[in-house]
């Protein structure tokens, strides 16, 4: 039989690197059932009657977050033969938390002190025998990122796990509070597995709503149970979950005082603490912060990550696959339409995002070394003071950035999001940032109509950050998203220098979702253009057709194309171009160059399709025609994305429906009252719809909530920088 290891530990504690380090290329990586918590489990290298399971990091068992939910369900239904608790020795206080209630679960555990490289050159020293008999289970030391001592704990947690042999649970709890948990334990006896009978009781005394709707207790025994816990809180005058916290802190500060000797002043600040105070300090974060992602975005979208781009399309781009596989297919006498449907459907969509993943790659490197060095980390500190003020978490803001370059990789970020409300407002919001895939329809209407002017590009991302902003204060004001950000808690890890492993596999992993997801999601999409494109009445009869005027494509946007018509650009070429950029935003460009018949491998910067454009476009209707398909619901694989985050198709369709929704209005006003100043458009129902939209958003922006106020929060910079976290 398997013998199943859980490895649990806090976020940042090197829980990861361990995994990689014990497991190798022996992974399979997936989402728990019914969540998007990220699931990973492994073979022990040489071994392959053992499986890891890494659970989400997270500070304790209690149910507030998703991830806390998952590993305790996983803890307590699954049952595992060992537990290897894996604790930053570092920062031991804080890890020894989840560490006393792993211990609680009456499971085999095995406490690794990572990082024990880093507590010896910093002087302190911990007694590992002393921690062993304090906590009453094993405990041994390592250090992940060097790879010492990960094999030794693995096998120490084996021999636990085959001889099932539990450690003495410690005494954490005194007076009162210990006598009304026995007294719980003696009550629910029969009623739970006899190993987790401890934690069950210390749950009960907290009120833990899913372990009381789990035990369906008598009402009689519920307000039995109930005096015992009034009493204790009557006594030490506090709510139970307080008393136990308390505690429980008291017990370890006991144990951290006979295990860990401390060489450095208290007051004094380590290597890490230093940092903060220039990297999280409140004038200089900002500018150290924009100055690093303007170097990872020039190098991952400036010159080198184009001359990536460029190499890629040129040697293994969509244009040579397509012609290639014309000629072979075309060589073996197949029909025009298989011909067709392979080189200029299949090939052609699909090779259009190899030219993406150059940088994708690039950037996603970049973010994984800030990651792994602890920088990213401060990053959502810093953002969250500003975020906060509009109902988004700082958390919020790595998606977005991250959105920037693609929204696909930017919606996957959100799930580093604990609280639900949160992660689903980011999710709507991350692909209002311009990226990189819309960056040609910004280039095409600046040249065409605006003579080259980069206001037009600095202007889109004003409006793309201010339709977050203004889409932050607009939903929390409704029922779905009501009530302030979640507090913002998180812990700091030690920099440190990034390891190349994880780096590598970081990239490697984000960028295999981004080509798998984009891939499959263009692949069908392409296949439908290529058939509306292609096929159509002609001549009274239906089959392929040569104009494409006459196509299913020109149809459906002739029949559709009036809905846009109060925005400046009712025409089906338009409209045509609209509904493809919902394939991929960069078709915008090639569909245009095709309907205006200068060809499907056409940049923006073209001379041709600039006069054409510039000639079917007003200003203010290029304008309107741009923010529109910038703000509207982005391209299938992000939608895909959206749809996998989301895990609901309710939640998908209610995100797509807003950004459709939000974009038309934007553009409508854009348009109409643009156009009204200037005097292209007269005052008409178009106009009054604008205004009347306009007043619409006003409204929301400024009206009362009546679902709730924000939730007050300490300012997590303030935090960082006084040394407290």
């Amino acid at each position: 039989m398997e013998l199943k290891i859980a490895l649990a530990g806090n976020p940042n504690c090197g829980k990861t690197t361990l995994f990689n380090d014990l497991t190798g290329s022996n992974q399979y990586v997936g989402n728990w059932p019914g969540v998007t918590v990220e699931k990973k489990e492994g073979k022990l290298k040489g071994r392959k009657d053992v499986v890891i399971q890494d659970l989400p990091g997270i500070y304790s068992l209690s149910p507030y977050t998703l991830e806390e939910v998952v590993a305790r369900s996983y803890l307590v239904g699954e049952k595992p033969d060992a537990v290897l608790n894996i604790v930053d020795g570092t920062n031991i206080e804080r890890n020894l938390y989840l560490t006393t209630q792993l211990i609680e679960l009456g499971l085999p555990v095995v406490v690794a002190v990572n990082m024990m490289d880093l507590v010896r050159k910093s002087g302190d020293k911990i007694e590992l025998h002393q921690l062993a008999a304090a906590l009453g289970c094993e405990v041994v030391e390592m250090s992940a990122l060097k790879g010492e001592g990960s094999m030794a704990a693995a096998e120490k947690a084996m021999a636990l796990g085959y001889a099932h042999q539990t450690g003495e649970l410690p005494h954490v709890f005194t007076g009162s509070v210990e006598h009304a948990i026995a007294h719980i334990e003696e009550s629910i006896q029969g009623k739970v597995d006899r190993r987790f009978l401890r934690w069950y009781a210390i749950k009960v005394f907290e009120r833990d709503d899913k372990v009381l709707a789990e035990l369906s207790l008598s009402d009689s025994l519920k307000e039995h149970l109930e005096e015992h816990i009034t009493d204790c809180e009557r006594e030490l005058d506090d709510d139970a979950e307080s008393i136990v916290t308390n505690q429980r802190y008291a017990y370890i500060n006991s144990v951290v005082e006979r295990a860990v000797r401390k060489k450095a002043p208290k007051h004094s600040l380590s290597a890490s603490d230093k940092i903060d105070r220039v990297v999280t300090n409140h004038v200089l974060a900002l500018p150290i912060f924009a100055a690093a992602m303007f170097l990872i975005y020039w190098i991952a979208m400036g010159p080198f990550g184009t001359f990536l781009t460029d190499w890629t399309n040129d040697v293994l781009g969509a244009g040579w696959l397509q012609d290639g596989s014309r000629t072979l297919l075309e060589s073996w006498g197949c029909a025009e339409w298989l011909v067709g449907l392979v080189s200029d459907g299949i090939v052609a969509g699909v090779g259009a995002i190899l030219g993406f993943v150059p940088q994708m790659l690039v950037l996603f490197l970049m973010l994984a070394v800030l990651e792994d060095i602890g920088y990213m980390a401060r990053v959502a500190f810093i953002m969250d003071r500003i975020f906060r003020k509009f109902g988004l978490s700082g958390k919020s803001f790595i998606p977005m950035l991250i959105g920037s370059g693609c929204g696909v990789p930017g919606v996957m970020a959100s799930r580093t999001i604990e609280n639900e409300r949160d992660r689903r407002m980011t999710i709507m919001t991350t692909c209002f940032v311009p990226c990189g895939a819309k960056m040609p329809i910004i280039g095409l209407f600046a040249g065409a109509l605006f003579h080259d002017s980069g206001l037009v590009a600095v202007s889109a991302y004003f409006i793309g950050v201010a339709a977050i902003i203004l889409s932050g204060i607009i939903l929390k004001k409704t029922r779905g998203f009501s009530g302030g950000p979640a507090p913002f808690v998180m812990e700091l890890p030690a920099y440190h220098v990034p390891a190349a492993g994880n780096v590598l596999r970081a990239t490697l992993e984000r960028g295999w979702s981004f080509i798998k997801r984009a891939g499959t999601v263009i692949l069908v999409s392409s296949i439908i253009l290529w058939f509306l494109q292609g096929f159509g009445f002609a001549d009274g009869s239906f089959g392929m057709v040569e104009d494409n005027n006459s196509s299913l494509l020109a149809a459906v946007g002739s029949a559709v194309c009036f809905l846009f018509a109060p925005l400046g650009f009712g025409d089906w070429k338009s409209t045509v171009a609209t509904f493809t950029g919902l394939i991929a935003k960069e078709n915008v460009v090639s569909t245009f160059g095709v309907l205006f018949h200068i060809g499907e491998e056409v940049a923006e910067d073209d001379v041709a399709l600039l006069a054409a454009v510039g000639a079917h476009y007003t200003a203010i209707s290029a304008y309107s025609f741009m923010i529109f398909n910038l703000l509207c619901a982005p391209c299938f694989a992000a939608m895909g994305a959206i749809k996998r985050e989301m895990n609901s198709a309710r939640w998908t369709w209610a995100a797509i429906g807003y950004m459709c929704g939000f974009a038309y209005l934007i553009s409508l006003i854009v348009y109409q009252l643009g156009g009204l100043i200037t005097g292209e458009v007269g005052f008409g129902l178009g106009t009054a719809a604008a205004a009347a939209a306009l007043g619409f958003l006003l409204y929301m922006l400024f009206r009362k909530n009546k679902y709730g106020g924000s939730i007050p929060a300490v300012s997590a910079v303030e935090a960082a920088v006084s040394g407290n976290s």
